[in-house]
């Protein structure tokens, strides 16, 4: 059975990074094109420009290097991520680790200073606090087990 996940669209090589870059991740795209994944961007859904300041979790806030605070920006891509992992049913996201979208378990700390402290992007917490577990990049390999299972221990 195909399992809708959702994706970082970086992760895939779209360039909407807050650099204007992607993080392509080559077994990551393989994996997502395969098995017909669902790319979004939360900073771009919530109308985030490409390229933008760079900006970071500080609290409940998120704040971009020049101080401004891009809070409201960040909650609407949050809700827009989560409105589309529903359309799809998704149970699952692979997210861009360290983001302060997409970050889970781990993102850096408000003090741009490459200092990374325990906590989540605003999208990986508004997934989490709706039943959608959400993987890094660098847990590929969790996820495929956990759809491999999924899919053995099926009853439909």
């Amino acid at each position: 059975m195909k399992r809708s996940v959702v994706i970082s669209q970086c992760l895939l090589g779209v360039c909407c990074r807050y650099d204007g870059r992607s993080a392509a991740n080559e077994a990551v795209r393989n994996e997502a094109c395969a098995r017909g994944w669902i790319p979004v961007c939360p900073e771009v859904l919530g109308g985030m420009t490409t390229p933008r300041a760079p900006s970071e979790r500080l609290g409940g806030r998120v704040v971009n290097r020049e101080g401004e605070d891009v809070t409201e920006a960040f909650q609407r891509g949050a809700e827009e991520a989560l409105r589309i992992a529903r359309l799809y049913g998704a149970k699952y996201a692979l997210l861009k680790e360290r983001s302060p979208s997409c970050g889970s378990g781990e993102i850096y700390d408000g003090s741009f200073s490459g200092t990374k402290c325990p906590g989540d992007g605003m999208t990986a917490a508004m997934f989490k606090e709706n039943g959608i577990r959400v993987f890094g990049e660098s847990q590929l390999g969790e996820l495929i087990n956990q759809l491999r299972w999924d899919d053995e221990h099926d009853s439909v």
